[in-house]
């Protein structure tokens, strides 16, 4: 038998795996040997190799995984893939598929406003004038459905499917997925609330309500966890950074600014458009924002140095990215998907669709896990197929399309032991846990000492003197008040060059031997005898 070939397949083995394992390093490893401090060289030495185990593991786990990069529409000769038609997709595709293409038409009660859980697996709906309902995507069945019988601003999902919030007419109202009103907030500042957004990992409810009031919610404690003025009149537009939950809201002066709830003032305050600002929305990875002005520009900002990376003309009334990175927008009874085709953050057109005329699309929002993106607009709900939106991997520790209610229950307690509170929402995350070294004050020489004494007496010196009145401006009493000028700017040298003295001295006796007195050796000799 020869065994010549298993050495070179190993190594074409492990050729691959390399190349795969690039993809999930973070750039080139840090040259530990420049360094001189040992503490910080063993502490990134063991973050370089957590960081190497860790993308030879997802490396190996590649394979296993469904192909992510295939799924898009493509297009063949002079043909657009804008110009290709729901009704084409849905007549291509499987029956499962096909039947997730639908029209609600309510016309008597809305405009419509919808939202997905986490797992994307329900959708809870809110008409205008006081219709609310939850809906199960997979078997598009009816859960609940209700009437509060006065206006309803916005709808969100907590962490699972069990419990919503609607921001209406007066107050705030929590429900269950039965409909059972659980709790009003009924606070002065959650008044007149328009928009909501729910902060998963910190179980926070954000609502911004029209006199420009930002006001987080414990849903955990039933505490106010932040009530902050913004000072910008009127905002009815909020989104919430998955990255790093800070909330972002766009303001009639064309100003995006983000906030957290433990700050009085805004983190970043952006000038974005030369008029209001009527859409924005933020990348799953957290460091791209997508904005629209009624100046009709689009605009996409890099968080990192925000900057713009790329401007577009058009309008939006309603932004919203996918887990994959396109990015939907809606304008009237115009529906566009945009798309990275090249992979620079430049954003091109990929799909489009047209309502029936006379709708007009008020949110757009991408069903988590499935190639499907929700439209609410005037006459009621709508659902489009667009190839290539949802993640096809999901990770059943984070959200599970399919989990029993045993699964459930297990993943609230989980979450609630891993909540973190409101001081860990930053800017950065990844400075949390980090602790920052305190700067050495480095003591200056007693020549630098000399020098800066000398400076402060020159300068005492040149200040002038006020004449005073006759009598009190005698010569004598003129050299007194300048030796005084100077006497009061070598106090504060000759107190810092006391304090260090003294200092040294007590460590110095410290370091002496202790001198036992005469008579305690005789007692301790006494008794040893």
């Amino acid at each position: 038998m020869e065994s010549a070939p298993f050495p070179e397949v190993k190594q074409d083995i492990s050729d691959e795996l390399d190349l795969k394992v690039k993809k999930y390093l973070r750039g080139d490893g840090t040259d530990l040997e420049v360094l001189q401090d040992k503490k910080l060289k063993g502490q990134l030495a063991v973050r370089e190799e957590l960081y190497g185990k860790s993308a030879k593991a997802a490396a190996k786990a590649e394979k296993w995984l469904m192909p992510s990069e295939e799924g898009y529409l493509e297009a063949e000769g002079l043909e657009k893939t804008w110009r290709i038609k729901q009704e084409s997709i849905v007549r291509e595709v499987d029956i499962l598929s096909s039947r997730k293409a639908y029209d609600i038409v309510l016309p008597d009660l809305g405009p419509y406003i919808l939202d997905y859980t986490s797992n994307g697996r329900y959708m809870a709906i809110a008409g205008r004038k006081g219709h609310l309902a939850i809906i199960d995507t997979k078997n598009m069945g009816l859960i609940k459905e209700f009437q509060v019988r006065e206006t309803v601003h916005d709808v969100v999902f907590f962490h699972n499917e069990e419990f919503f919030a609607a921001a209406q007419k007066k107050y705030i109202y929590v429900y269950n997925k039965h409909g059972t009103e659980l709790h009003c907030l009924n606070k002065e500042h959650c008044r007149g609330s328009l928009k909501l957004q729910f902060l998963k990992k910190h179980f926070l409810l954000a609502s911004i309500n029209k006199y420009g009031q930002l006001h987080y919610y414990d849903i955990t404690t039933g505490e106010t966890a932040g009530n902050l003025r913004t000072g910008l009149g009127r905002c009815d537009i909020m989104q919430a950074n998955p990255f790093n939950a800070i909330i972002g809201l766009g303001h009639h002066s064309g100003k995006v600014t983000m906030w957290k709830p433990t700050s009085t003032t805004p983190l970043v305050k952006m000038l974005c458009h030369h008029g209001p600002v009527s859409a924005m929305a933020f990348h799953h990875g957290g460091h791209l924002m997508a904005t629209a002005g009624m100046d009709r520009k689009i605009k996409l900002w890099d968080l990192r140095k925000f900057q713009v990376l790329h401007t577009y003309t058009g309008h939006a009334k309603t932004l919203k990215f996918s887990q994959k990175g396109l990015l939907a927008m809606g304008d009237g009874s115009r529906v566009q998907v945009w798309r990275d085709s090249s992979g620079d953050q430049d954003y091109s057109r990929y799909m489009s669709h047209s309502m029936v005329k006379g709708y007009q699309v008020g949110t757009v929002s991408f069903q988590p896990y499935e190639d499907v993106l929700g439209l609410g607009h005037s006459m009621g709900i709508s659902s489009i197929l667009i190839p290539g939106s949802g993640e096809p991997n999901f990770d059943t520790w984070v959200a599970n399309p399919y989990e029993t209610s045993r699964q459930r229950r297990e993943k609230e307690v989980h979450d609630l032991l891993n909540k973190l509170p409101p001081e860990a929402i930053m800017l950065d995350p990844s400075k949390i846990g980090l602790v920052k070294p305190a700067k050495r004050k480095e003591r200056p020489s007693k020549q630098e000492r000399e020098a800066e004494m000398e400076a402060a007496v020159v300068a005492a010196k040149s200040v002038p003197l006020k004449k005073k009145t006759k009598g009190r401006n005698k010569p004598s009493k003129m050299e007194r008040k300048k030796h005084g000028v100077v006497e009061r700017a070598k106090r504060p040298f000759l107190e810092q060059q006391m304090r260090e003295d003294q200092g040294s001295n007590k460590k110095q006796k410290t370091n002496e031997e202790v001198e036992v007195p005469k008579s305690l050796q005789r007692f301790i000799r006494k008794k040893v005898e």
